[in-house]
């Protein structure tokens, strides 16, 4: 008997200790499944409008120079990066038949010269005779028909050699713009031909980004918008223009009309045919909540609008009240790459989780570390 009271009570003490420790160790277990997570408080703030486009960067001027003459090049004055003012030469083209050409056409013009003297000569004499009547009509008709002649052969030779001189002048090719050679095609001793360029210039203080802008972007976009332009190049560099040129006219096949972006360009960092990545500002959502969309949980799903099937984006996220995760829907107004501007399903001041808040769902208790 005293043997079963002794086990009866070493049996009671061991189901309190047990007890005991299970509690102590699904606190510990519940303190435990708290998820660190870090928040901000929700401002009101501005939100950038913005569209994005690539394109190819452009030299705002570009012209091709063409040998007017097809011959031989006989020397070139430039090459490519050459910084040229505007009537340097750029290339020497032989020229040799266009220089027997103005040798043959100023010899004509001296003889049709002496002959317009000789017969002025004998015009004027023969004007003297037709007044004083010691000359009948007919003959001076003749000799008056003659020396017109002449005079018509004399201006005919001068026009002649002005058009020789100016191709042996077309001998010399000028630059027709300041500017930087950008592409030499050819090479002393080539045969130049009139329908290929021989160098092209460029004007680099300032070039030009094209792309195509759909029918729907058109009617945010105007000229004069501010635009940020990054390249591969300079990654950690922003480059700032403005637009520039709408087309007035859709491509019909696309449906796209061009847009074209001015960026000054004095340190000539942005070069022809870079690949370029524009963002044109086209409005400002002022006072307005602001979350930033790494905080925001995406999910697309397909409903019923107004009895079509649409896609569409949802955008989720995690508050924290008294330790605990609430999920809020937003009402989202505008989204751009950084921010969400939010009309309505979070409030101003509450502590919005920006990280950790793939690992939580509804309810669950958090620990706030930052």
């Amino acid at each position: 008997m005293k043997k079963l009271l002794i086990f009866t009570v070493l049996l009671s003490l061991g189901i309190l200790f047990g007890s005991g420790c299970t509690r102590s160790d699904s606190s510990d277990s519940e303190a435990e499944e708290k998820i660190p997570v870090e928040v901000t408080t929700v401002q009101l703030g501005d939100v950038v409008q913005s569209l994005s486009y690539n394109g190819d960067i452009k030299a705002e001027y570009e012209v091709k120079v063409f040998s007017k003459i097809p011959d031989r090049i006989e020397k070139f004055f430039v090459d490519e990066s050459d910084i040229v003012k505007k009537g340097a030469p750029i290339a020497k083209i032989l020229a040799t038949t266009i220089e027997q050409g103005v040798r043959q056409a100023e010899a004509i013009l001296i003889a049709a010269q002496a002959q317009e003297a000789n017969l002025r000569v004998e015009y004027d004499r023969a004007l003297r005779l037709s007044r004083e009547n010691a000359m009948s009509q007919q003959q001076f008709d003749a000799i008056k028909t003659q020396y017109e002649s002449v005079q018509a052969q004399e201006e005919q030779a001068q026009a002649a050699l002005a058009s020789a001189k100016s191709q042996l002048n077309d001998a010399l090719v000028t630059a027709p713009i300041t500017g930087i050679v950008g592409k030499r095609y050819y090479d002393a001793g080539d045969m130049a031909n009139p329908a290929d360029p021989l160098v092209t210039i460029v004007q680099m203080d300032r070039v030009k980004i094209e792309f195509d802008a759909t029918e729907v972007d058109l009617g945010r976009l105007s000229v004069g918008q501010p635009a940020a332009i990054t390249v591969k190049a300079y990654p950690d560099q922003l480059f700032t223009g403005k637009v520039d040129k709408i087309s007035p006219v859709l491509d019909p096949t696309t449906r796209m009309a061009e847009v074209e972006v001015i960026v000054d360009n004095p340190d000539r960092k942005l070069m022809p045919g870079m690949y370029a990545q524009v963002e044109v500002t086209t409005g400002t959502i002022s006072n307005v909540m602001v979350v930033p969309r790494y905080a925001a949980i995406e999910n697309t799903t397909m409903e019923s609008v107004n009895g079509d099937d649409q896609v569409v984006k949802n955008y989720f996220v995690f508050v924290v009240d008294s330790n605990i995760a609430v999920q809020k829907k937003l009402d989202v107004s505008y989204v751009n790459h950084k921010s969400l501007a939010v009309k309505s399903g979070i409030k101003v001041g509450d502590q919005l989780v920006t990280e950790g808040q793939n690992n939580l769902r509804d309810g669950m208790p958090v620990s706030v570390v930052k």
